[in-house]
């Protein structure tokens, strides 16, 4: 396996990180106003083109919208639009992770019924490559989920549906968001060890080209990620 190297992030981007953050833990809201450049500059030690630099890079993302003369506000998130980056799934609300769940019953209890349909051996490969990415990143939130991610992508690829496909992709920044909240819910060992066997269980049903297997080991799968936020959703 070859690794990226690890790079060290600039000062603007820690100053984005920790203003998400801020907006994750509710410190900030919708439709909140920013302090100045210079308040904030002060604020975090940093020069005012760390700030300006963190302010257009959160803009970009449709975090932020700026008014001359008057400031920078907090945007609502837009649960319209998907297409969206990981940092931006953080806006969520409550009940945005509610219509993700359902969308994901929607597309992935079907997608898995049809993959063990229409896969063909190329497809298999990198939903194992996801499961072995799963199991050696036990105790590494990022890294697991990302291979979760990937394992469920690969699933809906071996559909062989393009349009499938592309609803997919255009939820898979959003899905991370509620994946991670999964895996704070299941940080240990045996946790991971629960997620993995359930990915597995989906991986065997698919391959064995049993449909019916495939789709309730998705389902159950999809039921036991709403079951462990219910707590979260208020469900």
């Amino acid at each position: 396996m070859e690794y990226q190297p690890v790079r060290s992030k600039k000062i603007y981007e820690q100053v984005a990180d920790v203003l998400l953050d801020s907006l994750k833990k509710g410190e900030l809201k919708p439709g909140d106003k920013l302090d100045s450049v210079e308040h904030l500059a002060k604020s975090f030690n940093v020069g005012r083109s760390a700030i300006r630099e963190a302010l257009s890079a959160l803009r970009a993302m449709g975090i932020l919208e700026m008014y001359q003369g008057e400031g920078t506000y907090v945007k609502a998130f837009d649960a319209t639009r998907f297409s969206l980056p990981v940092s931006v799934a953080f806006l969520m609300t409550r009940n945005d992770l509610k219509d993700l769940l359902e969308v994901r019953h929607i597309l992935e209890v079907g997608a898995a019924e049809s993959a063990a349909h229409h896969y063909t051996k190329d497809d298999l490969k990198p939903m194992e490559d996801a499961l072995v990415a799963m199991e050696e990143a036990k105790g590494h939130g990022e890294l697991g989920e990302q291979a979760d991610l990937d394992f469920h992508v690969a699933l809906v690829q071996a559909t062989h549906n393009q349009m499938l496909t592309q609803l997919m992709k255009s939820v898979a920044d959003i899905m991370v968001q509620a994946m991670r909240e999964t895996r704070k819910l299941l940080h240990t060992e045996e946790g991971a060890e629960r997620l993995l066997k359930e990915h597995r269980k989906i991986f065997e049903a698919v391959s064995d080209r049993d449909e019916t297997r495939a789709r309730q080991a998705m389902y159950e799968h999809l039921a036991n990620v709403e079951q462990l936020l219910a707590v979260y959703l208020e469900l």
